[in-house]
């Protein structure tokens, strides 16, 4: 297996970054029932992905085990993630998430997959560290004011499961990594794997969602394309960007493919202050640059 990714590996990375970071950026600008809309965000994909299954082989048990696991730990993310958009900025929460998971792929996957770091991959883990404790910590209102107690208790809440979020993500892509590579070696097998994942996983958030309130729920879907669109856009961008993700972790290193994709921080951060109107100081713009560039360097050509 190569030890550094295609340019064109490394091309479609960067457009799977700025999808992931779009279907995030619509969840969280959702103002009705942030639940049902990341319900049928997973349940696009899985329609998405539903035909696909009669043309591609079955994947074979090694790689079930795998897929298995995987959905499992996406659901834990999915909670995770809801309660950290529920408490914090997207611009706060997401870099956090998104740039500890591959940071705990590249501490991690010497010892569990044989890929061992170089000195360069260890200097991005430790800039994409300090970038993280940088923006964990509270940030200051206008005016150079600190935090009222509240809004510090509701800021390190949303940093906790921003992090919990992190370590599901390190999880998944673990699993995924090693399940699409266990799939088969054919393009078609890589496919089937992805189609699956997107068939098993997708119904399980709607599914809580009616159960936890079926009249929020029903209110919000028989309010047609006004209340569905944010969801159906998203799962669509989502179920593309994660297949393109898949797809990669079974052309390199996991913590490189990691590395790549998880770019996404500075788009995310860029979405929150733009579009969303957060708050974003010069201590996020520099956190999330330094995120960028550490996970650049983790994957570029040996330095040093």
């Amino acid at each position: 297996m190569q030890t550094v990714l295609d340019p064109l590996v490394i091309g479609l990375l960067l457009a799977a970054a700025l999808m992931h970071a779009t279907w995030n950026a619509l969840l969280k600008s959702d103002t009705g029932d942030r639940l049902a809309t990341f319900g049928i965000i997973m349940l696009t994909g899985s329609l998405v992905s539903l035909p696909f299954l009669f043309f591609l082989p079955f994947p074979p048990q090694t790689a079930w085990m795998w897929l298995g696991a995987s959905v499992v730990i996406h659901n834990f993310y999915y909670y995770f993630l809801l309660k950290a958009y529920a408490t914090g900025d997207l611009s706060h929460t997401y870099p956090i998430a998104r740039g500890l998971g591959p940071l705990l792929v590249a501490i991690l996957s010497g010892r569990l997959l044989g890929e061992y770091l170089r000195v360069q991959d260890g200097v991005g883990v430790a800039l994409v560290s300090l970038a993280i404790i940088a923006l964990a910590a509270p940030q200051r209102r206008v005016g150079g004011e600190p935090l009222s107690a509240a809004l510090r208790g509701r800021h390190r809440r949303a940093t906790l499961y921003a992090v919990l979020t992190g370590v599901t993500i390190a999880g998944y892509l673990f699993s995924d990594g090693l399940g699409v590579r266990a799939a088969g070696p054919t393009f078609e097998h890589k496919m089937s794997y992805i189609a699956w994942l997107n068939v098993c996983e997708g119904p399980w958030l709607i599914c809580v969602a009616l159960y936890l309130r079926p009249l929020t729920v029903s209110a919000f879907l028989r309010r047609g394309p006004r209340g569905w669109w944010r969801g159906a856009a998203g799962g669509a961008i989502a179920t593309l960007g994660y297949a393109i993700a898949i797809w990669a972790l079974a052309s390199g290193p996991i913590a490189h493919v990691a590395a790549v994709r998880e770019s996404s921080v500075l788009f995310a951060a860029a979405m929150g202050a733009l579009l969303l109107g957060e708050p974003f100081g010069r201590l996020r713009i520099v956190a999330a640059a330094i995120i960028v560039c550490g996970l650049v360097l983790m994957n570029g050509p040996t330095l040093l």
